[in-house]
């Protein structure tokens, strides 16, 4: 046997009686451990001094920018219907059919958008330069985005493609095929499992929530806060270049990975210029390029301007900007 099942004991709720899921206990784990290391980064000088209510509001700015940008895009790139467009004061209500389910549905990309109006908004109301509050804030961001994708693993979502290979784990919520089918019969076979034929199996697959977790999070964060926040702070280049290095790096080990990660059901391929494109379960072609992946590619432009625009600059630390002056 090549593969591993999804641990029984993991559940989603937090208490079987609630409607609580892990998955936002971890939103609440990570928004903690970025505001924990940003309160350490200023602290410690490195970028200047910003006091405890300056940055607690300065987070609520972001939080809640982050939290309308990735609901948005949710629902409306990767819904994959027309309901949230014509029904908009839907996309916030918490009930369907009278039962509570919460806000399923987040995007990492609309996340992103979203924090960085919030961190706009932020600076220009209080004087900061946008880029000084950037560079402070994201080295802490990658550890507790790790904890948002152990919540995906925990909830059992968004899993990867079937694969054969020791890697693969059997998640019981993914969708079962038909052993009618030749390409299903040859990858229970590669990770040496027993079927009917003519029977439903469900096949083993990469935990992609995983792969995300290290690389876009504990990878990213040691690169960021053990490599680039030294040289930042030894003057070695100007400010937007951790921004931009974040935002290049996440975008490129994202779009990795989603080689390893299933596209949405209701969307696809947005580019699908291999030879084979079916089934999406499987891994066909590196030219079959998902939703997900055309938003990292453009991440990946935005962060390599941003920090080329940053290397130009003269390092200069930020200081708590002079109130402005009431005219009379």
């Amino acid at each position: 046997m090549l593969y591993v099942d999804f641990p029984s004991w993991i559940k989603a709720t937090v208490v079987p009686f609630l409607p609580i899921r892990w998955y936002a206990v971890m939103y609440l784990v990570a928004f903690s451990i970025a505001y924990v290391l940003f309160r350490k980064r200023c602290r410690s000088g490195a970028l200047g001094y910003m006091d405890a209510d300056k940055g607690s509001t300065l987070f609520i700015y972001a939080i809640v920018g982050l939290i309308l940008g990735a609901r948005i895009f949710s629902v409306l790139f990767y819904e994959g219907s027309f309901y949230y467009w014509t029904h908009p004061w839907m996309i916030f209500w918490p009930f369907r059919n009278g039962v509570f389910i919460g806000l399923p549905g987040m995007s990492y990309h609309g996340g992103v958008v979203g924090g960085v109006l919030g961190c706009l908004l932020f600076a220009r109301k209080y004087n900061y330069k946008f880029f000084d509050l950037a560079d402070t804030m994201i080295p802490g961001i990658p550890l507790g985005y790790t904890f948002g994708r152990l919540g995906n693993f925990i909830n059992g979502e968004l899993w990867g493609r079937c694969t054969g290979s020791s890697f693969g784990m059997v998640f019981p919520s993914a969708p079962s095929f038909s052993t009618s089918i030749q390409w299903v019969r040859e990858a229970a076979e590669a990770a040496g499992m027993t079927y009917t034929e003519g029977t439903m199996i469900n096949l083993p697959r990469h935990p992609s929530q995983l792969y995300e977790a290290f690389f876009e999070g504990i990878f990213l964060f040691v690169i960021l806060w053990f490599i680039l926040c030294p040289l930042a702070e030894k003057k070695k280049f100007g400010r937007g270049v951790i921004t931009g290095s974040y935002f290049a790096g996440y975008g490129l080990v994202r779009f990795i990975i989603e080689y390893f990660r299933e596209p949405d059901s209701q969307l696809g391929f947005i580019i699908a210029l291999g030879k084979e494109t079916e089934p999406t379960a499987l891994f066909k072609s590196l030219l079959n390029i998902s939703m997900g992946q055309i938003l990292c590619f453009l991440m990946i432009v935005a962060g390599v301007l941003i920090a080329l625009w940053g290397m130009r600059q003269e390092k200069t630390v930020f200081k708590t900007p002079k109130a402005k002056r009431k005219s009379k």
